[in-house]
């Protein structure tokens, strides 16, 4: 949560995109150098840490259900495999633990972009729609009923 101004002001231009190493350019530039999707953990895991997909998968899955046991055998692998790819041992730790606090609060793109989505219609309503969007109003669309009236409506095999 603390990179929310971070990712704001580098997006407007009012503070310069840094990446603690240059591997992670290309993984992090569209979110201005900030990790902002589990995708991009796991990517940083693949190309800096010399993940498998399914290794950096079970990282991801450590990072989300807080498993320390895990978590620590994973950051060994990862400083492992950044010290054959001629990482600084600090950098790495630094970025290890920038995912690591990451993953208190991130989640995946796809559901990123699906709230997004659904952020943005419940925000046209209210504006052009506001009875029609008040929460009595689902509340009461939500909780109405259906049912059939006579039993000649209904199938037989619902008899």
């Amino acid at each position: 949560m603390e990179d929310i101004p971070v990712y704001i002001h580098r997006k407007h231009g009012r503070e310069k995109v840094e990446y603690k190493h240059p591997m992670l350019e290309d993984i992090l530039k569209i979110t201005y150098g900030v990790i902002t999707y589990q995708e991009q953990v796991m990517r940083i895991a693949q190309v800096m840490g010399g993940f498998t997909l399914g290794q950096a998968d079970i990282l991801r899955k450590a990072m989300g259900k807080k498993d320390a046991e895990k978590m620590e055998a994973m950051r060994k692998k990862f400083m492992e495999g950044a010290q054959k790819h001629k990482v600084d041992a600090k950098v790495a730790q630094e970025i290890f633990d920038r995912m690591a606090k990451f993953a208190e609060y991130g989640f995946n793109k796809a559901h990123a972009t699906v709230y997004a989505h659904v952020a943005y219609q419940c925000a046209y309503l209210k504006a052009h729609y506001p009875l029609s969007s008040s929460p009595p109003t689902f509340r009461a669309f939500l909780t109405r009923k259906t049912t059939c009236s006579s039993s000649r409506t209904r199938p037989s095999a619902w008899a």
